[in-house]
Order: structure tokens, then sequence, then C-alpha cells
């Protein structure tokens, strides 16, 4: 080698390993730690920054966000783009025929990629937690999005929004303070509505002033650990002139909701055998399956959807739940032996869902609170009856959330005059692949142990979110919204056929 290629050589080598410095500097840049609020407000160089002081506060002409850690907040958007209690003319109380947001547009985004929330507090992350609720809020005020998970350029013609819904019940019992101090930091007087005020106002309109009763929340370990319901069901209590003895029986519904969105850490719809990272309630962990509540329990072991290590199911050594309604049998159980041992003397009147995702299962929620009022133990006396009513109402928070949304347009007269319900848009979180700090396992998913093991303020980009598709939604999933949530189905199909945000999709990954 002549002096002239070795120096040219050896130049390329500097080059190459200058790069390599610069690579690693913006991904140690990337994980810098910072508060995601600072950033937000103030980091112009980030990705997350807003420019606040040229927000469009209070813009008729905007969407309304609503956000969740999954799909269940689809329950609250259905309850709100259902709602007909007022006269659309005038905004008073009163159905005429049509829906009261039908000239409001929507952004949903479901932060699939992190959930559940739940846990968050269970793995003493809850910082972390609170760091997600604040991208999401940073997402729907913003005007970035990605076309799918494979896109590297980021897209900037997202509307923001003009009010928000916390569609979600953990992150409004740990993020909607947090919320609202974000937002006041930043001067911004957007709105901010959760689901928990909304359901506990519901449920106590099913109770007489001086009626002792029972009140069972069920929801997820995080927003029971919160305390969210308990404490706002005592407060609002006294304020409405509560006199009656009310008692609040609490049940973590671990696995109910992960289920239904199918996380495969609870649930796995190919599997015929216990697997090693299964998360939900076993026969050896904290969250216990009591051997001697098996006849109570009921569970259906058809197809696999319950997994046991032996072909003799009495004598399983491991036993693991495979199943969105076997997970609803065993908390309901656990909730009425709650109250049972308890030695109250009240009855169980009213269970607030509080988890967006339960309403998709009210009906195998009412068919097993039925059974457990009829279920009689070896002695032919009733087991539960003496603690619960025979039709316990099941208190679904989205409609007074609907109600507290529409109270909020029409007392600052920010009713869309000339928008349309057909122009909503559907996003969900998906694993970022691009960022090489994530760890994501075969699936395209976080692993259990990262997904919990981050720290906060680290910032950087954990997700991409983009377009609901049949890439990062399932068919079975679909195929649920199809049938509970119709009308939502139908804005869904709207966004994925109709927005020219969904039009590099194939016609095989459109809803």
């Amino acid at each position: 080698m002549n002096k002239h290629k070795l120096a040219y050589f050896l130049l390329a080598l500097l080059i190459i390993s200058c790069k390599k410095e610069k690579k690693k500097e913006v991904l140690q840049a990337a994980v810098e730690n910072s508060d995601i609020v600072s950033t937000i407000i103030k980091d112009k160089e980030s990705f997350y920054y807003i420019d606040f002081k040229n927000y469009p506060n209070k813009k008729k002409e905007l969407p309304i966000g609503v956000f969740d850690s999954g799909t269940g907040g689809l329950t609250v958007l259905k309850a709100i783009v259902n709602y007909d209690q007022n006269n659309n003319k005038n905004h008073e109380s009163g159905e005429d025929g049509e829906i009261d947001f039908i000239k409001e547009s929507f952004i949903y985004l479901g932060d699939q990629a992190n959930m559940p929330y739940g846990n968050y507090s269970t793995e003493n992350k809850v910082d972390l937690l609170k760091e997600h609720i604040i991208k999401d809020v940073q997402f729907l005020m913003s005007n970035k999005y990605y076309t799918d998970a494979l896109d590297t350029m980021v897209k900037t013609d997202k509307q923001p929004v003009k009010a928000l819904v916390i569609a979600c019940n953990t992150a409004t019992a740990y993020g909607k303070e947090h919320i609202e101090a974000f937002l006041k930091k930043a001067n911004s007087n957007l709105k901010v509505i959760g689901v928990i005020d909304a359901g506990v106002r519901g449920t106590l309109a099913t109770i007489k002033k001086d009626e002792d009763a029972i009140i069972g929340v069920l929801a997820t370990t995080g927003t029971v650990a919160s305390k969210g319901y308990q404490n706002t069901l005592l407060k609002f209590k006294d304020q409405l002139g509560y006199t009656g003895n009310i008692e609040v029986f609490s049940q973590g519904g671990v696995g109910i909701a992960e289920a239904i969105d199918e996380d495969l850490n609870y649930y796995n719809k190919n599997l015929k055998k216990p697997r090693d990272n299964y998360k939900g309630p076993s026969l050896d962990n904290d969250v216990k399956i009591d051997r001697t509540l098996f006849d109570i329990y009921n569970f259906d072991f058809s197809n696999s959807k319950m997994l046991c290590d032996t072909k003799e199911l009495t004598n399983c050594s491991v036993l693991q739940i495979n199943d969105a309604k076997n997970y609803v049998r065993y908390h309901l159980v656990t909730l009425m032996e709650q109250i049972r041992q308890s030695k109250t003397k009240n009855k169980l009147k009213s269970i607030i869902l509080g988890c967006t995702h339960y309403p998709y299962m009210i009906e195998e929620i009412n068919a097993i609170l039925k059974e457990l009022y009829n279920y009689k133990g070896k002695n032919g006396n009733y087991f539960y009856r003496d603690f619960m009513v025979k039709n316990t109402n099941l208190i679904d928070p989205a409609v007074d959330t609907a109600k507290e949304l529409h109270q909020y347009l029409k007392q600052e007269a920010l009713f869309n005059p000339v928008g349309n319900i057909k122009d909503s848009e559907f996003y969900i979180s998906v694993a970022n692949k691009d960022n090489a700090n994530n760890i994501i396992d075969s699936n395209g998913r976080f692993t259990y142990n990262y997904k919990y093991g981050r720290d906060a303020n680290q910032i950087q980009e954990y997700v991409k979110i983009v377009p609901f598709s049949r890439n990062n939604i399932s068919y079975d999933i679909l195929t649920r919204f199809q049938k509970q949530i119709p009308y939502v189905y139908q804005l869904m199909q709207n966004f994925n056929y109709q927005n020219p945000k969904t039009q590099h999709l194939s016609e095989k990954s459109k809803i």
C-alpha cells in the first residue's frame, strides 16, 4: 500500500470513527436525564416540544382528544359518540334523536405498547407511568405521528385538540392532577375530564340518601392501590349529603384488561400448556387461585381456557388462566369472598367497572353474578345471598363522562359549528424498533421486564404512534369492536379508508 492510499485509508477510518462517536453522542443525548414536562415546554430541539405560545386555545373547530392505555377507552368513546341527552339546536336538556356530538371530531390514542398501566404502581414505577401519561397528552396536543411502524420520518399534519378526556381509570387516578399541573405550568387552559369523578356520581345516584349499601370497585391493581374510587366516593358521599352506612370493597382485576387486549403475559390463544412468563393468578403466587373455591370459580377448561401441567385437571400443580371470562370469574369470586369474610350486615348493591376494558365483559359479569347469587354450598344453603342484592347495578362511568364533556362545551361555547364526527381519527402506540435501547420480543412488543424496568426521565421515543390497522390490532379484537362498539367501528373504518393519513396502508392491513 503506497503512502497516498494509506493516508486515504487512515482518513476513512477516522471519519467512520467520528461518525460512530457522533452516533453514540446522539444516542446518549436521546436518553439524557430530563423531566418530560420541562422538555415539552422548554426544549425546542426535542421531539416532544410544543409551542404553547401559539397553541390554538379554545378554537371551536379543533377535535377532542381521548386517550387510554389500550383499546378499553373506546368504550368511553362509544358512550360519547352515541350520547343523545340534549337538543342540538340549543344544547338544552332533552334528547332530539340526533347524537349530541354529531359535529365534533375525536382523536383517540391507545398506548397499547406501554399497557397495562395498572401494573406500574405494583412495580414501583409510578413516575414512569406519569411520564407515559404526559406523553399521551403531548401526542394529542401536538401535530406528530408516524404512518406505520416502519416509517422513519415523522408526519406533522395532525391537528391539536381543544379538550382532553382521560378514558382510563388508572391514568385518571395517577395522572389527572399531574396533567393539570403540567398544563398550568405551560399556561394552557385546556380542559381535562377524567372518568373517576363521573363514575362516582353515577354510582351514588343508584343509592338512596339514607341507604346502607356496599359498593364494589372492580378495577386494575393500580387504580385500586391509588384508592381513587374509594376516596372520591367518601368525599362525594359527604358533599352530597348521604347519611347511610356505605362500605367500599375493591378488587384489582389482574389479567382481565390484559386478556381483552391480548397481552401475551396473561393470554395466548395458541398455548396448550402453562408457560414461564405468565403473570396472572395461579396456585402459588401472590394473586392466588384457592383450591377450596374451585367449585365456586366454575372455570371453563375447554379449548385451553385454563392451562394445566397434567392431563387430570383436578391434580394440577401449575394452573394458569387463559381466557377473559375465567379472569372475571376469579375476580368476582374473590370480591364476594372479601365481603363474606368481613361479616358485614350490608349487601353489595353496585359494582363500578373501574377499568374501561370491563364494559366489554358486561354480559359475562352479569351472568357470573347471577351464578354466585344462586350458588349453594354443600349444606344446601345459599353461600353469598346474604351479602348481595339479586340484581347488582353495574356502573359504567363512560355515560357520566360524556355528560361532563357536553356540559363543558356548552359552558365555554366550544361546540364545532361546521365539523363532522366522521373526521375522527384513531391511533395506537407500537414499540419503536428504531430505538436501539428498546428490548423487544419476537412478537414486536416490549418484554415485561423491560417495560416495567425502565426509569422515568430518560427522555426518548420508546414508541411510535401510528393509525389503527390490522397490523397492530388483531382480527379477534376487531371482531369484538364490530359487535360491541359498532358506531365507533364505523368511524374507524371511515378513518382507514378515507383519510389521507392512512392511504399508504394496503387493503390487507386496513381495518
